[in-house]
């Protein structure tokens, strides 16, 4: 029944394909790593979940192939799934002059060189990458998935197919930060970092990569104020989800082991030829260690 089900809402769905290089094998692997149960649904080459279209709930599912994505959904506009497709897979990035600024680069030119077509994955939903950040903090990706599955499961709402509807800043922002610790069993820092987080969200504050001028400086001052959240952390989300490409976590201890070096200040000098691609540079040192060439 929920088989006939989905066919019947696939039957119907507006598709948009946007053809441009991509390498789809590590954005699955990491969209698997990263995917909070029941939230997002991840398969072979082709992840579904629940995102805001146009201003509406919409399941959306989107299949990676190399050098295309094709998105469907049952409500959307073409050029709000279009959008979706580049704020998600970062399919609006010319790879033209990343490429060029490391093809002599000793480190990053033999990785460019073996995925000339890597992309930075965003998210679809600011708020939930944040959080999922939190929680993974000091973590390893299986137990943060975990933790984002039963905070998802507690405070999310049912969707259509079996999703779960990740809960909203209000909604967070309502909990007790106790019952945040005992219900997701994290520790009482992480629960209140959740919560000053959902606050600062529900007040206002706006993660996404549309921010322009002080706008986006101005979030990463708020989201160092808030407790528990630091430079990585306030980096990383710069990255997947402001759109900074630029950022870079320094503090990584993965970029650290790659470059070989002690500290985050090494890791930025090393870093300084980089710039204006320093994210491009993370996520290909990221790749590189994480997935087979």
């Amino acid at each position: 029944m929920q088989r006939a089900g989905r066919l019947a809402l696939l039957s119907v769905t507006r598709t948009v394909t946007v053809r441009r290089p991509f390498d789809p094998a590590p954005a699955v692997a990491s969209l698997v790593a990263h995917a909070v149960p029941g939230v997002e649904l991840v398969t072979a080459d082709t992840v579904r979940r629940m995102v805001t279209l146009d201003g509406e709930p919409a399941v959306v599912e989107a299949r990676l192939a190399p050098d295309c994505v094709t998105v469907r959904s049952s409500t959307g506009s073409p050029a709000a799934l279009e959008s979706l497709a580049d704020r998600w897979f970062g399919l609006a990035d010319d790879l033209g002059p990343v490429t060029a600024a490391f093809a002599d680069d000793p480190v990053l030119g033999p990785l460019v060189s073996v995925r000339p077509s890597l992309r930075i994955l965003g998210h679809p939903d600011g708020f939930e990458a944040a959080v999922t950040t939190v929680l993974g903090q000091q973590v390893s990706l299986g137990a943060a998935r975990v933790f984002g599955g039963r905070l998802a499961a507690a405070y999310g709402s049912p969707g259509p197919e079996g999703l779960i509807v990740y809960p909203s800043a209000s909604r967070l922002a309502s909990v007790d930060p106790a019952d945040l610790q005992r219900v997701v069993r994290i520790t009482h820092a992480r629960a209140r970092t959740v919560h000053a987080l959902a606050v600062a969200c529900a007040d206002g504050l706006r993660l996404q990569p549309d921010l322009v001028g002080t706008e986006a400086d101005d979030v990463r001052a708020r989201l160092l104020s808030l407790p528990g959240i630091g430079a990585w952390t306030v980096d990383y989300l710069a990255l997947r989800v402001l759109g900074d490409r630029d950022a870079l976590p320094t503090g990584d201890l993965v970029l650290r082991r790659m470059l070989r070096l002690d500290d985050a200040r090494a890791v930025a000098v090393a870093a300084a030829p980089w710039r204006p691609w320093r994210a491009f540079a993370a996520v290909h040192l990221w790749t590189a260690r994480a997935y087979a060439v």
